[in-house]
């Protein structure tokens, strides 16, 4: 595995945490990060038997793999995965998007991770990239709340992992 899936994986696995049933949590049904609403191909029971090591190989195949986190620099591609998880991958590819033109690069927002943004990714530098990209994604937690005041009890958490 490359180092920066296992920094990703592990950053997901560790905000996501084991199984949760919170009935005032949107995504229902969780173990791991996945919700069962999400993810048709699992079971309740499937879901809640889910082991760390079943977790981790979905995430690669699932996410990693076949969104191509691998093709942006390592510490914005772990930032990305991790908040991929919460919020979707189109989300997170638009909030890439915005961050690459508030550092400069202009590109299509269009909520995928295709070869211009993923150029533009590797052509900033990291640091300043990773800034944006952290603003960005807390942009979007504040604008779910503004629309949905109900989910106010979410937003000190999703902050955190927005700027952590």
């Amino acid at each position: 595995m490359s180092d920066a899936f296992d920094a990703a994986v592990a950053a997901v696995l560790a905000h996501e945490g084991g199984l949760h049933e919170d009935p005032a949590d949107p995504g229902g049904l969780t173990n791991w990060g996945f919700a069962l609403k999400e993810n048709a191909d699992l079971t309740a029971d499937g879901l809640r038997t889910m082991t760390r090591a079943d977790a981790v190989a979905r995430y690669r195949k699932e996410w990693w793999e076949r969104y191509g986190f691998e093709r942006l620099p390592p510490a914005v591609a772990v930032k990305l995965f991790d908040l991929a998880v919460p919020i979707g991958p189109a989300s997170a590819f638009r909030a890439l998007q915005r961050a690459c033109w508030a550092a400069g690069s202009k590109v299509a927002e269009d909520g995928r991770l295709g070869v211009e943004t993923a150029a533009a990714a590797r052509a900033l530098p990291e640091a300043v990239l990773l800034a944006t990209l952290k603003s960005e994604l807390a942009a979007h937690f504040r604008t779910l709340v503004a629309v949905d005041p109900r989910k106010h009890r979410f937003l000190a958490g999703w902050l955190q992992r927005a700027y952590g």
